[in-house]
């Protein structure tokens, strides 16, 4: 029984359970988009204070990074010409419009789209403390953070963060570079690469043989009995969130250098990949903020995680799990191997996203070894999932999805990670995607 009912009695109501729970690739619209309001308070001027608060630590970031452009913290994005031929050969033309990449897998500092909301957070949660005790105005240059008095004061407190790599090579790498004491609680499914990493920053790697659930639950519980000690809640954190809301700002300037335009009649239609939410539900948010109608936001997940799915099409967000429908949340893409969704995140999408699609591990693995061939953009696995949904979505017979997908429609892949991936690793990955291609 799960939450009074059966399974059978679940896929009655749900028919779409039935190919989720046999992992089969499966197209979700969302029944409930554009239905009554927001539920948050969150609003465009929190976004702004955010970016805000991102501009004040750039003299820092400049300092500390210097990889970084002038401390900001950003990506660019790419029109997809090569690879949009391929696939479209491949594929026999479904893919109409443009085809662009948002490439987070660049961004400074943690190579991934975690450097959004984690390392904003750690920087709030920094000047929070520096504010409290009087060491530092907001109209003062925050370089002077860098300074080792700056290191001492930080020293005297912890950060803590449940991860399955990403947000917690952010966390780490950001914590570690002010001078606080940072634990990173990771799942079993954590790649070694990035505990290696991390505790190569000195940061405090503890394992677990479970999941991310578990990983987060300990990693809070022991939070919360050290009042010196910030929890960064993936989960639950309005900051976190606010901090990836900042990249739809940034989106706008760039799509209007290029000269795209996103209206009624030139849709953008963006692919985030997910895990428990955190970072596609930050940015679908800042998204529909400032394109509103004009955009619709598409996650993608693994057919063995696909928890915010579970959760959003029974209504009953993180109080199911996808073990609890007998799907073992066993993926490749590590990065996305979450049994459990944010219901924070979950009750915030129920009106703004358009749908989730999910999509197999081997598709994943084709994605890479197409984009490194076509584009020499090099991702891990769990960051193709957005490429391999534009498939997904264009494939599927659902009715509603003509008006989006035309010849002026922008489609828009996040990509989410894959610098800091070691090249005997990404190599690995690559001729996986190779042989699978050859083997069609």
């Amino acid at each position: 029984m799960i939450l009074g009912k059966t399974i059978d009695d679940w896929i009655r109501i749900h028919p779409q359970l039935r190919p989720l729970i046999d992992t089969e690739p499966i197209t979700w619209l969302n029944p409930k988009y554009g239905q009554g309001d927001t539920p948050s308070n969150l609003t465009m001027q929190d976004v702004r204070d955010a970016e805000d608060r991102l501009t004040r630590f750039a003299p820092y970031l400049a300092t500390a990074f210097p990889d970084t452009a002038d401390g900001i913290i950003e990506s660019p994005i790419k029109e997809l010409t090569h690879a949009h031929q391929k696939l479209n050969v491949h594929y026999a033309n479904m893919i109409e419009g443009q085809l662009w990449i948002k490439c987070d897998h660049d961004l400074p500092i943690s190579g991934s789209i975690k450097a959004r909301g984690g390392i904003y957070e750690v920087l709030k949660h920094a000047e929070d403390l520096a504010l409290a005790q009087n060491l530092l105005q907001h109209h003062e240059d925050y370089s002077i953070l860098a300074d080792p008095s700056f290191r001492q004061f930080f020293s005297s407190y912890k950060i803590a963060v449940g991860s399955t790599g990403n947000l917690g090579l952010s966390i780490g790498v950001m914590g570690a570079e002010l001078g606080f004491q940072v634990t990173v609680h990771m799942s079993a499914d954590a790649k070694p690469w990035k505990k290696e990493l991390l505790r190569s920053k000195g940061v405090e790697v503890v394992e677990y043989e479970s999941d991310y659930s578990k990983a987060v639950e300990e990693g809070r519980k022991q939070a919360e009995a050290d009042p010196a000690t910030h929890f960064v809640d993936d989960e639950n954190s309005e900051t976190l969130f606010l901090g990836y809301a900042v990249a739809a700002l940034r989106l706008k300037q760039q799509l209007q250098k290029q000269s795209i335009q996103v209206d009624a009649d030139h849709p953008l239609i963006v692919y985030l990949p997910c895990g428990v939410g955190g970072g596609p539900g930050g940015v679908a948010f800042g998204l529909k903020l400032v394109f509103g109608e004009h955009v619709h936001c598409f996650f993608a997940e693994p057919t063995h995680s696909p928890c915010m799915l579970l959760g959003m099409m029974t209504g009953e967000h993180n109080q199911v799990s996808v073990q609890d429908f007998g799907i073992d949340n066993q993926t490749i893409a590590d990065g996305l191997a979450v049994g459990r969704a944010s219901g924070f995140v979950g009750r915030l999408m129920t009106p703004l996203l358009s749908g989730i699609v999910t999509v197999e591990d081997s598709e994943l693995y084709k994605m890479q070894s197409l984009l490194i061939d076509s584009e020499d953009i090099a991702l891990e696995p769990s960051a193709t999932a957005g490429l391999a949904g534009v498939i997904q979505l264009a494939n599927s017979p659902e009715g509603g999805l003509s008006r989006l997908l035309h010849e002026n429609a922008t489609h828009l892949v996040w990509a989410t990670g894959g610098s800091m991936v070691p090249k005997e690793q990404m190599n690995k990955d690559y001729q996986i995607g190779k042989k699978l291609w050859v083997e069609e």
